[in-house]
């Protein structure tokens, strides 16, 4: 019963020293490169760079993951209708299109970038 009081400071903790070794340390590269007389430009991301917005980077990636896990249930109880296991066509391929579909997104964003 005591272990819920003590993971959730552990948890809280864990995310603040991420959060707080982040910025410390990125703080300490720009004020390192700024010393040796870096250019400040290169710490302000304008909109002539070449990337895509995060929005549509998420969405096209978010959408091919769930198209694979609806093809993954699919395609698992096509594979129970043939006789595999449950237990284990399930699971092997939701994993296996929802990782086709990750990677497809992967391609497709490369390829949204070079767009833009």
């Amino acid at each position: 019963m005591g272990s819920e009081l003590i993971i959730i400071p552990i948890f809280f903790g864990a995310i603040f020293g991420i959060a707080y070794l982040y910025f410390s340390t990125r703080n300490k590269e720009r004020l390192a490169l700024i010393e040796k007389g870096a250019d400040a430009s290169i710490f302000v991301k304008g909109r002539d760079s070449r990337t895509a917005p995060i929005w549509k980077v998420l969405l096209l990636n978010l959408a091919l993951l769930l198209i694979g896990i609806g093809l993954g249930i699919f395609l698992g109880s096509l594979l129970e209708a043939l006789g595999f296991d449950e237990d284990v066509a399930y699971p092997a391929t939701i994993f296996f299109m929802a990782g086709i579909g990750l990677f497809v997104g992967f391609t497709m964003t490369k390829r949204l970038e070079k767009e833009d």
